[in-house]
């Protein structure tokens, strides 16, 4: 069911208790993730922060992938075998670019399956960069929450680094915490580019044991990252699960990582699945990082579960 509520409409899927809208004109992004509220049968219960139907601006969307690479290139581009490679700032009010490419493009999209969306982009040089591809996003309702896959090849003559990673917006009440097992976390100036690393967190930040979804800004990526995390919404009574199924395949801990956006104000904060840090093409060894050759593929699943919180 598509809903025209502006210049960009929504394209429903409405499968097991769920409700999950896209926007594939607006970089592909997702308008609402929600289930049916099983204390009343007419209202709905958002899982990730909604979109207004309106406003044009991505940071208002429910979530968006992150591709061909996540978060901040410093220094106006990057070096690869020995040939620079230049980006240009891509969003109002961010010196360096952010976040890949994939967000500022319309998508396609099609539904292979009564439980399922695709979409579906073809990046070529997009606003100058070097970057060619192709890029497929996969939604798919299960009993219990969502699967969702970005999987991206490679299109380009000459091998490339790629990133993945995904930039949901959730809601947050005052009891709402995020939990994932973490080993550090990179400490950044105001940029806020990553200046230190560290395994003794900062007050609020420890992941491991809870961090608070309020308090004082977080926008750093954490090392070392397990794979798993937990959302919990005690005034809800909702739990919200996140789960890596090819955790160990893609690496284990040494090749994972997360962000934590946490803005000192507004409704919602942010918990990012990455496949490599803050500035990783200007750090040592590129971490996380994946060389892709013409035809190459690298692909992120991830896992979403929601159930009752007790205790």
């Amino acid at each position: 069911m598509t809903e025209a509520t502006s210049s960009h409409p929504i394209v429903w899927l409405h499968h097991a208790g769920q409700h999950l809208g896209l926007v594939p004109t607006l970089g592909g992004s997702v308008a609402a993730w929600q289930i049916d509220d099983p204390q009343d049968a007419s209202a709905r219960i958002d899982l990730w922060r909604p979109w207004d139907g309106a406003t044009p601006d991505l940071y208002q969307l429910a979530s968006f992938a992150m591709v061909p690479w996540s978060n901040r290139i410093s220094g106006g581009g990057f070096e690869h075998a020995g040939q620079f490679h230049p980006m240009r700032p891509n969003r109002v009010g961010e010196p360096y670019p952010i976040h890949g490419d994939g967000w500022l493009q319309p998508w396609q999209l099609t539904q292979p399956a009564p439980d399922t969306l695709q979409m579906e982009l073809r990046s070529e040089h997009f606003d100058g960069n070097s970057y060619e591809y192709e890029c497929v996003q996969t939604f798919r309702l299960v009993d219990g929450g969502l699967d969702q896959s970005v999987q991206v090849r490679h299109l380009g003559a000459q091998p490339l680094p790629y990133g993945l990673g995904l930039h949901p917006w959730f809601p947050r009440t005052p009891g709402t915490r995020i939990t994932a097992p973490v080993q550090g976390v990179w400490l950044c100036g105001d940029d806020p580019l990553p200046t230190e690393h560290t395994q003794h967190f900062p007050p609020g930040w420890d992941l491991n044991t809870g961090a608070p979804a309020n308090g004082g800004l977080i926008d750093n990526a954490y090392t070392g990252w397990g794979g798993t995390a937990q959302i919990d919404w005690p005034e809800r009574g909702l739990r919200l699960t996140a789960h890596m199924p090819d955790f160990e395949k893609d690496g284990g801990t040494a090749q994972h990582y997360c962000l934590v956006y946490r803005p000192p104000q507004g409704p919602a904060f942010c918990f990012e699945p990455i496949t490599q840090p803050i500035d990783a093409f200007h750090q040592p060894g590129q971490p996380g990082l994946r060389t892709l050759a013409q035809g190459e593929v690298m692909v992120m699943n991830v896992q979403w579960r929601y159930q009752p919180l007790t205790g």
